[in-house]
């Protein structure tokens, strides 16, 4: 990465003004997460979080620690995190697919799409009640290994006020995703995400060095981690910017004495299209059995206790979940059917292939070969490091879905920031002369 490429980012108004608006915006998020929910002891949480990991029963509690940045932890106003606005899109998603007017309403454009994104701020707001009030419910009852309970005066009141209060954030928070997705760089809800996710990093690696430093973790052991954690990252990349290339091209036109067309370019299709939204889709999924048993509902318990992170059953119904949204976000954002009609409207085929539905078909052809070897890396990188933790005692610090998470989010945001930079006659993060961060093709 040249230097020059980065001292050219401040030299952009633009591109500035939106570098500091997110890192602003995300600054805020990051403060309020330490600010406690009215009523509850943030120490005593803290030292009954140590004692459940500790014990080995904080796998729901550490899921969704994770993805609320460590909110949980602190009993804060940001407990819940992005999850309701990411169960609130998974539902819309399933919705679109299976019932005709929402079908019909994604089909309008952008002010479709923008009723179908109200409707799930609504039901963002009715999941994050409910999931607060279970939270009311399941904070009461904590207390640490000294008899301190975590809510200082249990009852209706605090359970009122926790669900409101744990709302109202949750609300502030799709506020501040969608500001930064829209003033800022990169996606907001990824970015608040990966900001939760970086900020535990330093804590994590205290950790591994005390415990090296103590003889609780072996050299050998250490090494491995290291090694897993490059080969993860590696990968990632490898197969984040692999494509397969369709070619097209373009019919000839004649319009007065000019002949136009006849191009040829090609139809970028993407390894892994879904990006990092099938884990954190199936993370989500995983985290219902947990917050309905908090509400005491019969079964709920037992199966949340059968779903702890790293035990094989987890582990298999995640890579399962992980692989089938793969599939299904592929195939909601990138419809081959539709892909087929615009390039038809645009007098572009593919060569030897018919245009309509025989393009459409062979578009899907290859999209469902090449998910299928995107998403069973997916879900590989997701399990490995919590597989090696559990079964082979590697102090592996973060989980797969964190680095897939970090990495993934770092190369869509640092690829925007470079398109800002090509399209200013700057060179880019690769140098001047130097190939741009793309796709790499793949066979």
């Amino acid at each position: 990465m040249a230097l020059g490429a980065i001292l050219n980012v401040g030299k952009i108004p633009e591109l500035r003004r939106r570098l500091l608006f997110t890192l602003g915006m995300l600054a805020v998020y990051r403060v309020g997460v330490y600010v406690t929910v009215p009523g509850a002891d943030r120490k005593a949480m803290q030292e009954f979080f140590v004692g459940q990991d500790t014990q080995g029963g904080g796998g729901f509690l550490n899921l969704m620690n994770l993805f609320s940045g460590g909110a949980l932890e602190q009993v804060s106003i940001f407990a819940l995190g992005v999850m309701p606005y990411v169960s609130a899109s998974i539902i819309f998603q399933l919705l679109t697919s299976v019932f005709k007017p929402l079908e019909e309403m994604r089909k309008e454009g952008e002010m479709g799409q923008r009723k179908i994104n109200q409707y799930t701020r609504y039901a963002t707001i009715l999941l994050s009640l409910f999931q607060g009030f279970s939270i009311a419910l399941y904070l009461e009852g904590r207390h640490t290994a000294d008899m301190v309970a975590v809510v200082r005066d249990p009852g209706w009141m605090f359970r009122i006020i926790t669900m409101l209060t744990l709302a109202t954030g949750t609300a502030f928070i799709m506020w501040i995703g969608e500001q930064i997705t829209e003033r800022g760089i990169g996606n907001g809800i990824s970015l608040i995400i990966f900001a939760g996710i970086v900020a535990d990093f330093p804590k994590a690696a205290a950790q591994t060095w005390q415990g090296t430093s103590t003889g609780q973790i072996q050299p050998t052991a250490l090494l491995i981690a290291g090694v897993l954690i490059v080969a993860s990252v590696a990968t990632i990349v490898f197969f984040e910017r692999g494509q397969r290339r369709i070619p097209i091209e373009y019919s000839r036109r004649i319009i007065g004495r000019k002949m136009y067309g006849g191009q040829r370019t090609h139809l970028p299709l993407r390894v892994n299209s879904s990006g990092v939204i099938p884990p954190i889709f199936a993370s989500s999924v995983l985290l219902f059995p947990g917050t309905l048993a908090s509400l005491h509902i019969p079964g709920m318990e037992a199966l949340s206790t059968m779903l702890q992170r790293g035990d094989w059953l987890y582990v298999t119904v995640f890579s399962v979940a992980t692989i089938f949204f793969c599939y299904f976000y592929t195939a909601v954002t990138f419809p081959p059917v539709d892909v087929a009609d615009n390039l038809k409207k645009q007098g572009a085929f593919i060569p030897s292939i018919r245009p309509g539905k025989a393009t459409a078909d062979y578009i899907e052809k290859v999209l469902a070969r090449i998910t299928f070897g995107g998403a069973l890396y997916v879900a590989l990188i997701c399990v490995l490091p919590d597989f090696m933790r559990t079964y082979f005692k590697v102090p592996f610090p973060f989980g797969g879905t964190s680095i897939m998470i970090v990495v993934g989010v770092a190369l869509d945001t640092v690829n925007q920031i470079e398109s800002y930079l090509i399209s200013r006659h700057y060179e880019g993060f690769a140098g001047a002369g130097g190939p741009r961060i793309q796709g790499r093709r793949s066979m």
